[in-house]
């Protein structure tokens, strides 16, 4: 195990986002996606090391919106389409935060690896 220089933010779509997923296509009935099927969707964010609740919540604050588009690209590329407003209220209505002071690897074999995120490598993972 190797203990990362690193904090965690763990996030989750809320059901406000669920409900903007499903308004991206309309469909009839059973073919709405739920809650429950995008919960296992989360993305974890490694933050610098937050000692405190108030270092964390102007962390977040400050790059919420890089989180909210990624998040909302995820799920829909074309911006157009996208709500017209992204601010801190809509961040806090679609995104359930979770964070871990601590972040441990458990992989004694592979090593750490950097790699810019861009939309091939989000499209590459999709595939996976």
């Amino acid at each position: 195990m190797k203990l990362l220089n690193r904090s965690a933010l763990s996030v989750r779509p809320t059901q406000h986002f669920v409900d903007w997923i499903n308004a991206l296509e309309p469909t009839v009935g059973d073919d709405d996606l739920t809650l429950s099927d995008v919960d296992r969707e989360s993305t974890i964010y490694l933050i610098p090391e937050m000692d405190t609740p108030e270092a964390l919540e102007a962390y977040v604050r400050e790059r919420y919106l890089e989180v909210l588009e990624n998040e909302l690209r995820a799920w829909e590329e074309d911006e157009r389409q996208w709500p017209e407003t992204l601010d801190w209220a809509l961040f806090q209505r679609f995104l359930q935060v979770e964070h871990s002071y601590l972040a441990i690897d458990l992989d004694n074999e592979a090593a750490l690896e950097v790699s810019e995120v861009d939309d091939e490598l989000l499209a590459d993972l999709d595939q996976d």
